[in-house]
């Protein structure tokens, strides 16, 4: 296989790794309280983390003081708000619905982009907004949707609006990391941040599950650190383009395995949701409206 193929095929896997996070969640949602979850993952892939730095020879670099405040906030929103928010937000919503939810992330990032550093927005953009939009709506008021749930599905967005930000602020920083170095400090980062809200969650915990806590082992070593290393060796093979359009794998996996694993109905409202979510991704895409970027955020 060429260069490009190979690309092709650790994209595809990397983002299928990220439709299985919702999978993940859901099980953990069952079993384990949302900051203990967020603590575990954390606590193991940071050690990961650091020991794939030393077999690179990656270093951290010098920050400044607001660059280091950056990281802070990007941990407690893209790290700990993001992992939290959607096993709350599983624990009252269908895996299929939030599958396609998630899908708007590019969407999302970008339309924050616009609203908060005042970018110019393209018609594209605008266009992709409206599909986005008209996805989520499409199964956030079905009122026939079999496990779904509008206060559910709002923390799910809630989830994607945290991903946006740590996008956001990644444009802020000062210092360009490099995204091992980056991968490693939000998950070093978002285990402090995670694990104190974690003491007081403990003593209300009605009972941990043995699948929940197998589940947060996959989310920490599959998703976090296997889909970090994918996306960067695919990443590498093709065009900033080519990358942006495999985000549109996240949600159909996170779709299919739903109904695959958990065996979860997906009705005409979910699929017509997912349609215009990857219209929308994908004609972003096309216009060159984002550069994807898949770091420990998620």
């Amino acid at each position: 296989m060429s260069r490009q193929v190979h690309g092709f095929f650790y994209l595809a896997l990397a983002m299928l790794t990220v439709g299985s996070t919702v999978i993940a969640s859901k099980l953990i949602a069952s079993g384990l309280p949302p900051f203990s979850a967020a603590a575990l993952r954390f606590a193991i892939a940071f050690p990961v983390f650091l020991l794939l730095m030393r077999a690179t020879g990656a270093r951290l670099p010098k920050l400044s003081r607001s660059d280091r405040l950056i990281l802070l906030i990007q941990a407690g929103a893209g790290s700990v708000g993001y992992t939290t928010l959607l096993i709350s937000g599983l624990s009252l919503t269908s895996a299929a619905d939030a599958g396609v939810i998630i899908g708007t992330l590019p969407v999302v990032a970008a339309a924050i982009s616009v609203l908060l550093l005042r970018e110019r927005p393209q018609r594209a953009l605008l266009l992709a907004v409206a599909l986005a939009t008209a996805g989520v709506l499409s199964i956030a008021f079905t009122p026939d949707a079999a496990g779904g749930s509008l206060s559910g599905n709002a923390l799910i967005f809630l989830a994607v609006v945290c991903e946006g930000l740590f996008i956001l602020l990644n444009k802020k920083l000062k210092t360009e990391i490099a995204p091992l170095a980056q991968s490693t400090l939000m998950t070093g980062i978002g285990f402090i941040v995670a694990a104190i809200p974690a003491i007081f969650e403990a003593p209300l915990a009605p009972g941990i599950s043995a699948s929940a806590v197998a589940a947060v082992v996959y989310y920490a070593l599959v998703p976090t650190v296997g889909g970090f290393l994918l996306w960067y060796a695919g990443a590498e093979r093709v065009s900033g383009t080519e990358a942006a359009l495999f985000t549109a794998v996240a949600p159909v996996s996170a779709v299919m395995l739903a109904f695959i694993i958990l065996g979860e109905p997906v009705g005409l409202h979910q699929i017509a949701g997912i349609a215009c979510v990857l219209a929308a991704v994908l004609g972003l895409a096309f216009a060159g409206s984002r550069t994807v970027k898949l770091a420990g955020g998620r």
